[in-house]
């Protein structure tokens, strides 16, 4: 398969992935926004800070190293000793969640059973929900492995929609079940995701005549179950080590990704209502970094990831794979720059608007809007990490991985460290904040990663940050004028007042898309041939 193929493939997945996404979590905001009308602060930071934290955190632990590792390896594989390998997940999962159901137990802080009834059984079944989904892991990588385009997104989404809607069901007929509704909602959840994959293998599987099914290294269910080679290793070694190397960096990574939640699980620098009140808006600041940069780096990891060689330098590639992985690296880079400053810029005058629209009161009042302001920062950083890592990890060769992985050990204790002082002294604020100094230390460690693999090649994709001072004058005169509109239109006056600030915002937001559109052509040419090829890809499928 050529680089062109690969990256026609990449951006389809990562287009449907974006226009399914949106669809699907418009729905679950809406929801949501209806959910939290009829809940307690206190219920809200117990379910998404307690025990979301008790799932995710299985789940990266056991899985996360095992995806990256056998989604880098080439065509040319073993994919029954791979399979034997992601099974793994399984028994890994079951472990961590009955060690981590156990300190949550007995070694956190227990809720009052009055304001926030039956904390254990959330705990042990938001830990099956987690075993659960890990018996889906094999489908998920194999789907991914041959790019299903539709296939995970429809089955996340719509198993998040499914959970939405029992949760809203629960919490307006049977409140008084606390989280019992959550727990429910949440194993229900992975059960949902699981099945859709077995059903659409299972399918598949059944169609000799499918195009999909002649590409697969399967050719029938019990292919997908561990079994003993009768030859050779039970599990691929090289992958195996890999695996072992991304799980020291995925712990890291775990602590970074959610250290707030483990600052204010462990530390007790909040109450638990106040911790509702930042989950709340940490999920709504972070809904555009969900819905555009997660599939944008995960289909273009794998694009990165089969384009190039790990143990290999620019130099020593095929240098059209090289050219063409340099220009979407770039294109790339310069697309997330665009949105992260876009929603940077508008965001700081449209915070309020948006959490008394979603929460009423309960978040526009208080610290919530200048939480939300300050994670609009975070998502501009989001946006370029999520690019440059994605290609530094496709890239890096086990050993750049292992030295990396040093790294993100210093920028772990220094997170924590950072974390608690920040919130000692500017409340939940200090988590942001302590977020974006680590996020610009992990961009500066990919940034000098990419020079010095460009370095001696004709190629510099590290172009793509830098963008026109005619498009930089055009984001900063519409940051003022939104600012200037907030004072004077919203939010205290009326809805024609608040109608009156959004078309300033929109007309703001028209004038500086047109400038873009018209001073990055090389982005639009990028964007245009994309999106033909996966039309074009969608037709002949």
């Amino acid at each position: 398969m050529g680089s062109q193929e690969v990256l026609g493939q990449a951006a389809r997945l990562a287009s449907s992935g974006l226009l399914l996404q949106v669809l699907f979590r418009l729905i679950t905001f809406i929801l949501n926004a209806f959910i939290l009308r009829f809940l307690s602060k206190e219920i809200v930071g117990i379910v998404n800070v307690r025990l979301t934290l008790l799932y995710s955190t299985t789940i990266f632990l056991a899985r996360e190293a095992f995806r990256r590792a056998c989604l880098s390896g080439g065509t040319q594989r073993d994919w029954n000793q791979t399979l034997n390998l992601l099974w793994l997940t399984v028994p890994l999962g079951v472990l961590w969640s009955m060690f981590l159901g156990w300190v949550w137990l007995r070694l956190l802080e227990v809720p009052d059973p009055d304001v926030v009834p039956y904390y254990g059984t959330g705990v042990v079944v938001f830990g099956l929900s987690a075993v659960v989904e890990l018996l889906g892991e094999p489908f998920w990588v194999l789907a991914q492995a041959h790019m299903f385009v539709k296939l995970k997104v429809i089955a996340e989404s719509l198993s998040v929609i499914l959970k939405s809607v029992l949760t809203a069901f629960l919490v307006l007929w049977l409140p008084h079940w606390g989280l019992y509704i959550f727990s429910l909602a949440q194993l229900f959840y992975t059960a949902v995701l699981v099945l859709c994959y077995v059903i659409y293998f299972k399918k598949l599987l059944g169609s000799p005549e499918s195009t999909k099914q002649q590409t697969l290294p399967v050719s029938r269910m019990t292919d997908l179950l561990p079994n003993i080679p009768r030859s050779g290793a039970f599990v691929n070694w090289k992958e195996a080590k890999l695996t072992w190397s991304f799980f020291k960096q995925s712990f890291l990574k775990q602590i970074l990704t959610e250290g707030e939640r483990y600052v204010m699980t462990f530390l007790n620098v909040l109450n638990f209502g106040d911790q509702g009140v930042y989950d709340i808006v940490n999920n709504l600041g972070s809904l555009v970094a969900r819905l555009i940069f997660q599939p944008i780096e995960e289909s273009f990891y794998i694009f990165f990831a089969k384009v190039l060689e790990r143990e290999k330098d620019a130099t020593l590639q095929k240098q059209e794979d090289v050219a063409v992985a340099a220009a979407v690296l770039e294109s790339l880079l310069k697309l997330a720059l665009l949105a992260g400053l876009t929603i940077t810029i508008f965001g700081f005058a449209y915070s309020q608007l948006a959490l008394d629209i979603y929460g009423g009161t309960m978040l526009s009042a208080g610290s919530g809007p200048v939480l939300l302001r300050s994670y609009c920062l975070y998502v501009l950083l989001l946006a370029v990490n999520g690019v440059t890592e994605c290609f530094t990890f496709a890239a890096m060769s086990k050993e750049q991985v292992d030295r990396y992985n040093f790294t993100m050990l210093a920028l772990s204790s220094s997170f924590l460290v950072l974390a608690y002082l920040l919130t000692r002294w500017c409340g939940s604020v200090g988590f942001i904040l302590a977020n974006c100094f680590n996020m610009g230390i992990r961009i500066t460690q990919s940034l000098c990663f990419i020079h010095r693999y460009y370095q001696k090649s004709p190629y510099r994709p590290l172009t793509g940050l830098y963008l026109s001072p005619v498009l930089l004058g055009a984001f900063a005169l519409s940051g003022g004028i939104t600012g200037i509109s907030e004072v004077f239109l919203c939010c205290e006056q009326g809805w024609p007042s608040r109608l009156a600030h959004v078309a300033v915002g929109t007309f703001c937001l028209g004038v500086t898309l047109g400038t873009a559109f018209l001073t990055e052509t090389k982005l639009i040419h990028f964007l245009r041939t994309q999106l033909a090829v996966s039309r074009l890809a969608d037709k002949m499928t």
